[in-house]
């Protein structure tokens, strides 16, 4: 019977989500954009338009590191640099359609992984999975 200790719990569930985001990065490296670029990708597709500050603090780097970052991105087409509507002075960083294609591709891709592992489940172990990914949810919040 699996502990319930909070500690044992924290554990077992940091492991199970290292190695689920291990297996589904497979589908990422097809883009043959880095992680860092995908990550602050995601944020901007999935998050909408960002400061370079705000895209900054969520991908946990200084400024400096995520200027260079969109600046790639840019150069490949994948962000675009608007004016600030707020704040003229400002930049907003924006997804565009090829970027919200790519992330859209990778998505279905990541998906497409997890959807072979999980039909090999049981019922019963589908149920508890998603009751499990509720309160994964709730922890993120």
């Amino acid at each position: 019977m699996p502990r319930s200790d909070s500690l044992d719990v924290a554990n077992a569930l940091h492991r199970a989500a290292i190695r689920l985001l291990r297996m589904v990065r497979v589908a990422d490296a097809e883009t043959g954009i880095s992680a860092p670029k995908l990550s602050a990708l995601s944020v901007l597709t999935f998050g909408g338009p960002q400061s370079l500050k705000r895209l900054a603090g969520a991908e946990q780097v200084t400024p400096a590191t995520m200027s260079k970052l969109v600046s790639d991105l840019e150069a490949e087409g994948l962000v675009a640099k608007r004016t600030d509507r707020e704040d003229k002075r400002g930049l907003r960083i924006e997804v565009t359609a090829k970027g919200r294609a790519l992330m859209e591709a990778g998505r279905k891709s990541r998906l497409a992984l997890l959807h072979t592992r999980i039909a090999k489940l049981t019922r019963e172990e589908r149920t508890q999975l998603a009751e499990a990914s509720a309160l994964m949810m709730r922890l993120a919040e």
